[in-house]
């Protein structure tokens, strides 16, 4: 009676939930539902005190054999049934399968059993799920093979020529193929041909034209980016644009010649800050910019004017001057805040694009090119064009020329005022411009009218500029014969 007694308890001690749990106990309790089964192995206490691994032993026996009668048997059937190629006698197999993991488990001990068990339903587990896989797989590859041939051309497509699939025009006699390609071809934007056509303009490797991006020492050119850059600086020129007419369309309060007498001014505003003349050429950008959409009263347009200034001075300079030095210029007609307010109306309206390309950005390009020709560089050919393409930032009719053909008008208006004993335009600069001299022809008599000043106009802060002893007095040369005599 005691030693039931002493049974009864370590059996006790065992279901307890702080006492030590082994992995085949933890297996049998989650099969059963978190339940203790109803046979219970029992542990002598001499056999525990005097052969502690032996018992263990016996005691995992025990487990196992609990285990595969009280519904493990049960589960393994189910699952080895379902994934694995078992014919009619599954439930011998099954019940061979667990008299053989008995005694696998009494001869080598829990662990053991643990991973015996692990392995033999892994052995019976992964050619199921590899066929599952593969056969997944083997769809999924279908898949894939069907969808680019449904949309995919014929072989036969990519053997022929553009030109003769673009020229088919009778549909009985086309291929599904051409009809698909014309439709290609149709569906390319405007601007995307024009994008297309000038980077195949932009590439040559006629002799005749010199490589201007050979042979510079300076890093600062970036010669070996040089023509990329200048590529989508040509192609970048043709958004962003001002509007070409909205004097007569939008504005109201203001003219042309207000207009002109503001760009007048800033120039002289540029010149008394000695600032960059890429800050003069943006800041002409961003007044027409936003002129372009924005009524504004005369009142307030040389506070608009100021604003575009400190906008383009903080991009473009080093040392940028300070709002109180612009109010100061306007007489203090405009308080700090006024301007601070004029400049984020502007920037915002804008949406902060600053990095637009101006007749200054092609300049230095297209005078690199007019240059090569030369043995030794002309600075007074480089003063001259610069002075052309300034003229052109007052006079708003100017704004329908795009920046790129306003700078190839300066230099071939440039040269000719320079040198008449030849053509001003050579194979290099109708190359690196990509216009030919037949096409500046109307923006070239144009720019001819404002160097002879035909019109009259007195506005001369840019005669007045580059009549200085600095810039070689180009503003005083004259051709003695009329470019028309070219064209």
């Amino acid at each position: 009676m005691q030693n039931m007694n002493k049974e009864n308890a370590t059996a006790a001690k065992v279901e307890e939930p702080t006492s030590r749990i082994t992995r085949a106990r933890a297996k049998a309790l989650g099969i059963s539902g978190g339940v203790f089964p109803s046979a219970k192995p029992t542990i002598k206490p001499d056999q525990k005190h005097a052969h502690k691994v032996n018992s263990k032993r016996a005691a995992d026996e025990n487990k196992a054999s609990t285990t595969a009668t009280s519904g493990l048997q049960h589960k393994r059937r189910a699952v080895l049934k379902d994934v694995t190629n078992i014919s009619e006698n599954s439930n011998v197999n099954c019940n061979n399968v667990a008299k053989v993991q008995s005694t696998k488990v009494a001869a080598s001990g829990p662990p053991k059993k643990i991973a015996k068990v692990a392995a033999d339903v892994s052995v019976e587990i992964i050619p199921a799920e590899d066929d599952v896989k593969s056969k997944l797989a083997e769809e999924l590859s279908k898949i894939r093979m069907v969808e680019p041939q449904e949309i995919s051309l014929p072989a036969t497509l990519k053997e022929r020529e553009p030109v003769k699939l673009s020229i088919c025009h009778n549909t009985d006699d086309c291929s599904e193929a051409d009809m698909i390609l014309s439709a290609d071809v149709r569906l390319k934007s405007p601007q995307k041909k024009e994008e297309d056509k000038l980077c195949q303009d932009l590439q040559s490797n006629d002799p005749c034209i010199i490589n201007i991006d050979a042979n510079l020492k300076d890093p600062q050119v970036c010669s070996l980016y040089a023509p990329d850059i200048y590529n989508r600086t040509r192609v970048k020129e043709l958004d962003q644009r001002p509007t070409t007419t909205y004097m007569e369309n939008l504005q109201q309060d203001i003219t042309s010649n207000m207009r002109g007498i503001l760009i007048d001014w800033l120039v002289e505003v540029s010149e008394e800050y000695k600032l960059v003349p890429d800050t003069l050429y943006l800041t002409v950008n961003l007044i027409d910019r936003f002129l372009s959409q924005n009524y504004i009263q005369k009142q307030r347009l040389q506070l608009l004017g100021v604003a575009c200034m400190l906008i383009a001075s903080k991009y473009e300079e080093i040392c940028a001057p300070r709002v109180e030095e612009f109010c100061f210029i306007t007489d203090n007609t405009y308080t700090k805040g006024e301007v601070l307010e004029m400049e984020s109306r502007v920037l915002n309206f804008l949406h902060f694009q600053l990095s637009v390309p101006t007749a200054k950005t092609f300049l230095r390009r297209y005078i690199q090119a007019a240059q090569a020709s030369y043995t030794v560089s002309c600075l007074e050919l480089e003063f001259l064009a610069n002075y052309l393409a300034e003229l052109t930032l007052v006079e708003y009719e100017f704004l329908k020329f795009l920046p790129s053909l306003v700078a190839a008008s300066a230099v071939f208006l440039a040269r000719w005022t320079l040198n008449q004993s030849e053509h001003p335009w050579n194979p290099t600069l109708e190359h690196y411009t990509s216009y030919k001299a037949s096409e500046l022809k109307c923006t070239v008599l144009a720019l001819e009218d404002l160097q002879m000043n035909t019109n009259g106009c007195s506005l001369n802060a840019i005669r007045e500029k580059y009549r200085q002893q600095k810039f070689k007095s180009v503003a005083t040369l004259t051709p003695t014969e009329r470019v028309l005599s070219l064209f």
